[in-house]
């Protein structure tokens, strides 16, 4: 009954932004961290941001000035704020979350379902 219902991603221009949102919904006895990953086309899924329950984040060099990732733990929602955006930020962009719904026994990890940004030339 707990899922990762994300929003935020379409299309624009680079030098754009966008901000992704990404909210736990259901019952939650904790959230540990939470994550954003992206998967380019052709490519890899790579691990563009994290922040743990505290608040510290981390980045992949390739966004570092230009995403900040932040939380907020009264909604159980994780954002992706994108600014500057460029051509080879393009791609689906999953949230990631590590977390112990009330109905388990233990933390686990789950993921969304993906959302879209495309940045044009």
């Amino acid at each position: 009954q707990v899922q990762l219902v994300e929003s935020g991603g379409g299309l624009v221009h680079a030098g754009g932004s966008l901000r992704l949102s990404c909210a736990a919904s259901g019952r939650w006895f904790s959230i540990n961290d939470m994550d954003w990953y992206r998967q380019a086309p052709g490519k890899e899924r790579e691990l563009v941001a994290t922040i743990t329950s505290a608040g510290a984040a981390n980045y992949i060099d390739s966004v570092k000035g230009r995403f900040t990732i932040s939380r907020d733990n009264t909604k159980n929602t994780v954002y992706l704020q994108m600014n500057s955006l460029k051509p080879e930020d393009t791609a689906v962009y999953y949230c990631k979350v590590n977390g112990r719904p009330y109905s388990l026994g233990s933390a686990r990890d789950y993921w969304g379902k993906g959302t879209l940004v495309t940045v044009s030339s």
